[in-house]
């Protein structure tokens, strides 16, 4: 059964009592930022600072490195070809690149989870380097969708970042023997990682037709990341076989004269049975199958256009977004 997912209140704190004041982010003696500057500097880069970032209190270089050297993490988003043009465009403008992107250093050089846009922009505006935070703990390079404020990703986005992700750490000795659960923060929300799987075998899926279901029924998973990649790819499966189901129906209303683009979620939230539900637990296998039958014995006759009419509004195709 799905958990019951406890509410978090934010504690209210006092004004100005957090973290360090302006002089305290300079005392930065710190071995590993101090390390990480001086291989900067042997990288071809230049170390700018080492300083402590305000709220944490933890150790960051601003660094200037060769841009050769910087690659987005592998397992991101696909760039925005016009976010990058506008981007290009506003840089030229100004005369100035004025927002480092964020890298950690891997191999010989550097990843970014955040900055790829503007790293791709600097790249075709032909610059030799970019302004970057340099951060000495790796494992930032998967906090991809916490750390990403420069472009909104949708929801076919976050789900294949957080497949690929879930893909690189399962085959990392270093968090092999970790659950799913383990990365919560990481991941964000279980169907992401659900959807991601199914997006990777059909990439033009319309996910946000079975989000709301998915929210409701899916969880992280306390097995190790291995088995909970092969869990997840089974559960995409199940997915994917009501969406066959979905797109059957959807064609058979087409041809009744139905025109609506929200032919597809409309037949999802029919098939739905947990759509009036108030419970907050419920088994995954359990829904699924029941969609599954529901859309089996599905009958087009009985749809009526104020019906559809009545639901629209609901999700787009993720895939033209």
């Amino acid at each position: 059964m799905a958990k019951k997912k406890p509410v978090r209140r934010r504690k209210k704190v006092g004004s100005k009592s957090v973290g360090l004041t302006a002089p305290e982010t300079a005392e930065a003696v710190d071995p590993g930022a101090q390390a990480l500057a001086a291989q900067i500097v042997e990288d071809g880069g230049a170390a700018l600072a080492v300083y402590r970032e305000p709220f944490g209190g933890t150790p960051a270089v601003l660094a200037t490195l060769p841009i050769d050297s910087v690659e987005p993490t592998p397992y991101q988003r696909d760039p925005s070809e016009p976010h990058v043009k506008r981007l290009m465009n506003v840089i030229e403008k100004l005369g100035r690149f004025l927002d480092p992107i964020i890298t950690v250093r891997h191999g010989d050089g550097y990843w970014t989870p955040n900055g790829n846009h503007r790293l791709q922009a600097m790249r075709k505006l032909g610059a030799r380097s970019v302004v970057a935070l340099v951060i000495p703990e790796a494992d930032v390079a998967f906090k991809i969708l916490a750390l990403n404020t420069e472009k909104a990703h949708n929801l076919k986005e976050k789900s294949l970042e957080t497949i690929r992700m879930l893909r690189a750490l399962a085959d990392d000795k270093h968090h092999e023997s970790r659950s799913e659960r383990d990365f919560e923060f990481e991941f964000e929300q279980p169907p992401f990682l659900t959807l991601g799987a199914a997006y990777e075998q059909r990439p033009r899926l319309s996910g946000g037709a079975y989000n709301s279901v998915l929210r409701r029924v899916d969880d992280f998973l306390d097995e190790r990341l291995s088995k909970a990649l092969k869990e997840r790819t089974r559960r995409a499966g199940l997915v994917l076989e009501i969406d066959d189901l979905v797109a059957a129906i959807v064609d058979k209303l087409k041809k009744k004269g139905f025109t609506s683009p929200y032919l597809r979620p409309f037949v999802v939230a029919r098939i739905n049975p947990i759509r009036f539900s108030k419970s907050t637990e419920f088994d995954f296998d359990d829904v699924l199958g029941r969609m599954q039958k529901a859309a089996a014995k599905f009958n087009v006759d009985r749809v009526k256009q104020e019906d559809v009419v009545r639901a629209g509004g609901g999700p787009a195709d993720d895939a033209e977004e």
